[in-house]
């Protein structure tokens, strides 16, 4: 059995894991929202704070919170919406998706008040309970995100050595973030 983390038997007990329903949409923007403004903003890949304001202007709009509601209610199969919420404040999200050949953490954000208490080992303990233990598991983090690359090192993935930029994260100012791939390679595996 695996030791707790100090003080982590205490946030057990405060912290559920639960799937996302509608009702916590506004919660979960909140959680990207802040934590892609406390992540994103970098000097040399030239994104601002203003970029992530200018992505997130629209996040809590009630036309964006009832598209978001209707996402989480008609998720595509394989794909599961996990969240951390300490009472009814949502404090953690994770998306976690089996493919047919691989599975794929897509996000692990936790508030940045939160982050380094464990919460992002309950969610990632809680995503695995889905993924197909017989294949590959994947994620992608922006190269220069430290803390997200060492918590994904501690959880046994490595650096594939993929790098890119996808237009998808593409800023207002024209900075795109950089990407790079992780994995956790099942015995026997090969790349895909």
């Amino acid at each position: 059995m695996n030791q707790m983390e100090p003080g982590k038997e205490n946030l057990e007990k405060k912290i559920e894991i639960a799937t996302a329903t509608p009702e916590d949409e506004r919660g979960m923007a909140e959680v990207f929202y802040k934590t892609w403004l406390d992540t994103y903003p970098n000097e040399e890949a030239g994104i601002t704070v203003d970029d992530i304001e200018d992505r997130y202007k629209d996040a809590f709009t009630e036309e964006s919170l009832r598209k978001g509601r209707e996402r989480t209610t008609n998720l595509p199969e394989g794909e599961n919406l996990i969240l951390a919420k300490e009472d009814v404040k949502v404090i953690g999200v994770c998306r976690a998706i089996r493919h047919s050949d691989y599975n794929q953490i897509q996000a692990i954000y936790i508030l940045p008040e939160y982050q380094g208490r464990g919460v992002g080992h309950m969610l990632w303990e809680e995503a695995q309970k889905s993924f197909d233990p017989d294949k590959d598991t994947i994620v992608q983090v922006a190269t220069y995100n430290t803390k997200a690359i060492g918590f994904y090192e501690k959880l046994g993935f490595e650096d594939t050595g993929k790098r890119w930029k996808n237009e998808k994260f593409k800023m207002k100012s024209g900075a795109m973030i950089p990407e790079m791939e992780m994995v956790i390679r099942m015995k026997g595996g090969e790349t895909f």
